[in-house]
């Protein structure tokens, strides 16, 4: 933090603890610190009980007075119409797709790390900062900046930042990743924030009540056709009502009886169809994957043995990741993983270090 210490940084302000934290232990370093909340969605006063979620009306109102208490400027970006094109329109094709989208790796990806990132600039900001639980640090060997996990592994969100490029990494600081969430609670409380004691947002920000089907109907007016579900045999054993309300994986929910748990094992868009099986037919051993993303290595061009986190609370397996071309790649597993699901984020790790990742294609 010394080098860079006079600069001028730019907070992404959520209105939660660990973004008011962020920036209030900036301004007592000395920075010329600036606070910036996204509008991400348009809230009715009604909706705002029952969103109760990061950057409402409400959120932006915390991140305000936050800002009043340091003395730090504070502005809020209406991002609205690139939240709904890119976040909101890819969460709802995904679902339709049969797939399980990760709508908070993609706002990180677009309107954190593209959009409010270049608004910092223009702002000749040095640096953005967020609240994240994750380290950047530069290695002088390698002349490239590597991409860590937060020194609290149950905080740790270098999953959501697979996305990140050189560029991008030269221009952001994540000032919590070295702290756990007691210790940033601990300094909210001793700088007297209000949201020192504020809940941490669970649900997707823009979904009422975790009824995604029904935001999915009110978005497109789409009433799905239902289709059978089978097992892998192609038995029928029961009817859906719409393939985007299935997910890899999924056990509760699919009305019917085969005397032991049953779990989704494919959704099968061009049938209609859900296929259900055993516990042991929900494990595959391994994947394909798209988009790639580099960040620990320069080229790609020979397979390499990484830990693949398929989810966010994965604990991550062993596995060998093949060079496909065109950006894709083969992942194999060291041994049989649960629930590998198409649409979510598959990252790279060697030890606390973030290699890269890509999106999930198709189950092996």
């Amino acid at each position: 933090m010394n080098k860079i210490q006079n600069k001028r940084i730019v907070v992404a302000m959520s209105g939660g603890v660990d973004s008011s934290t962020t920036a209030a232990i900036l301004k007592g370093q000395g920075f010329d610190v600036i606070g910036i909340s996204m509008q991400l969605w348009d809230y009715t006063d009604g909706e705002r009980e029952r969103f109760g979620s990061c950057c409402s009306i409400d959120d932006i109102n915390d991140a305000r007075r936050v800002a009043d208490k340091l003395d730090i400027p504070f502005y809020v970006l209406n991002m609205e119409e690139v939240f709904s094109k890119e976040v909101v329109d890819y969460f709802v094709s995904s679902y339709l797709k049969g797939e399980t989208p990760n709508p908070c790796l993609k706002c990180n990806q677009i309107l954190k790390f593209e959009v409010l990132l270049k608004k910092a600039m223009e702002l000749e900001a040095d640096y953005l900062a967020t609240g994240h639980y994750a380290r950047i640090v530069y290695d002088n060997a390698a002349c490239r900046f590597r991409l860590l996990k937060g020194v609290d592994k149950t905080k740790d969100q270098s999953y959501f930042l697979f996305t990140l490029t050189q560029k991008q990494m030269s221009g952001i600081i994540f000032p919590l990743g070295d702290m756990t969430k007691q210790d940033v609670r601990n300094h909210a409380r001793r700088f007297g924030l209000k949201t020192a004691e504020k809940k941490e947002s669970q649900d997707i920000c823009f979904i009422e009540d975790r009824d995604y089907f029904d935001f999915i109907l009110k978005r497109t007016g789409v009433i799905e056709r239902g289709g059978d579900i089978v097992d892998r045999n192609g038995n029928i054993l029961g009817r859906h009502n719409g393939l985007y309300k299935y997910t890899i994986g999924q056990r509760k929910g699919l009305g019917i009886a085969r005397g032991k748990p049953q779990y989704v094992i494919d959704i099968d868009t061009k049938t209609g169809r859900v296929v259900v099986g055993d516990r042991e037919e929900a494990f595959s051993n391994g994947l394909t994957a798209k988009e790639l993303n580099w960040i620990g290595i320069e080229k790609f061009n020979e397979p390499i043995e990484v830990e693949s986190k398929i989810r966010y609370r994965h604990k991550g397996v062993k596995s060998i990741v093949k060079p496909l071309g065109e950006g894709r790649a083969m992942v194999e597993f060291s041994k049989p993983e649960c629930a590998v699901t198409p649409g979510q984020a598959v990252v790279f790790y060697k030890g606390d270090e973030v290699i890269g990742g890509g999106w999930i294609e198709k189950i092996l």
